[in-house]
């Protein structure tokens, strides 16, 4: 049993704000990045591929190798590696070097989500887990909010090199608190010799999936909708840009847009309890395509009174997604159903920015963003195989 599990959520829950302001300063930094280095869009996506990319490919192997070494260790040195990735990027010169460091800094955070989740379940074993896990996911949406505004306004005084640096330090920082946090509340040790040996027959014994098609068709709308809100996110701030905004705005726009989204993702959890999964994704997705096809069309104080609006339904969906898993898997083989569940949607993520980069640099920004647009309406059949299982998912009773 975890002693004092607030203290292991709220460890938990650090780590979370941190990697997660690791990934979102980038939104800032790639128009700055794209100026100095005279980037095409591709190259641009390329490198937000780069660090998703590394992101993705390291959280199965993550969890894995915390069943040996144990999550504190594991979480509190990747933590390291990314901010020594981005101190590095710092000191580049170059697209290739900031390729480099945006690999190793993506690694380094692809051990948060799997870990992180793990340690706060673990802690949560006999209470209110769905609450805690909420609480931790949260967090991530504060540093979503927090770190790109915080860059912006520094970005004056320090220029993008300081600015960088210093969150590096910050990362540095809280990677030492949260071994040392960890270590003091026993949380996070590795397995007990013969434990992994034990238990990994059966744990290799399948993904407990209970509907096939089903869980495709859940996943195949985590991949439109996590490619495209991240293509969004990357190409936003050259939209803005080219409508007037300063860096320092493209800053302020942004924290609109990720606390819109912090609000959806309580506010969709809600609805979808209230008129059912199906409906809220039609109505979020519907309300995201609409609405990046609506900010084409308006001048930038508009859009920067519509950008709040947008993060609701922007991130309200992957909210609603990541608590309908569990309908369509067996209990017991409900972490390795999430992993690969993640892995998909973030390995869309990655590859996103790259190909909408290329058809930037082919067309203009706009245009991509009208077809980002577009394209999420490409998840709305795919709610149609959902219907009948959902409609008799077991309730799984409260933890």
């Amino acid at each position: 049993m975890i002693r004092r599990p607030r203290a292991v959520l709220g460890t938990a829950a650090c780590a979370h704000f941190i990697h997660d302001g690791f990934s979102d300063i980038l939104y800032v930094l790639l128009p700055i990045w794209a100026s100095e280095f005279s980037l095409s869009f591709a190259q641009v996506g390329l490198l937000k591929t780069a660090y998703s990319g590394g992101m993705a490919g390291f959280q199965i192997p993550a969890g894995l190798m915390a069943e040996r070494w144990g999550e504190a260790r594991l979480l509190a040195g990747g933590t390291a590696v990314t901010a020594v990735g981005f101190v590095l990027a710092g000191w580049a010169g170059g697209f290739a070097a900031l390729l480099a460091c945006l690999l190793l800094g993506g690694l380094g955070s692809g051990v948060q989500h799997p870990l992180s989740s793990s340690l706060v379940s673990k802690a949560y074993d006999t209470g209110p887990r769905r609450m805690a896990l909420g609480t931790y996911n949260f967090s991530g949406d504060l540093g979503k909010v927090a770190i790109p505004g915080a860059a912006a306004v520094a970005l004056p005084w320090l220029g993008w090199r300081g600015a960088v640096e210093s969150y590096a330090a910050v990362g540095l920082l809280g990677a030492l608190a949260i071994l040392i946090a960890l270590t003091r509340l026993g949380a996070g040790r590795a397995a007990p010799a013969g434990t992994v040996e034990e238990d990994g027959p059966r744990a290799a014994s399948g993904w407990g999936i209970r509907d096939a098609r089903a869980y495709t068709a859940l996943s195949a709308i985590h991949v439109i909708d996590n490619s495209t809100r991240t293509a969004f996110l990357t190409f936003l701030p050259f939209l803005l840009i080219a409508k007037g905004s300063t860096v320092q705005a493209v800053g302020f726009a942004l924290m609109l847009v990720f606390a819109g989204g912090a609000t959806g993702k309580f506010a969709c959890g809600a609805l979808a309890e209230r008129i059912g999964v199906i409906r809220t994704v039609v109505i979020t997705e519907a309300a995201t395509g609409a609405g990046i096809l609506l900010l084409l069309t308006l001048p930038l104080g508009a859009c920067l009174a519509a950008l709040p609006v947008l993060g609701i339904a922007l991130n309200g969906t992957s909210s609603v997604l990541y608590g309908t898993v569990a309908d369509l898997v067996t209990t017991d083989r409900r972490a390795r159903s999430y992993a690969i569940f993640y892995t998909i949607g973030i390995s869309a993520s990655a590859l996103s920015p790259f190909l909408y980069g290329v058809l930037s640099d082919w067309s203009s920004v706009p245009v991509t963003l009208a077809v980002i647009g577009s394209v999420v309406f490409l998840t709305l059949p795919f709610t149609l195989p959902l219907r009948q299982p959902l409609a008799v998912a077991p309730v799984s009773p409260s933890p």
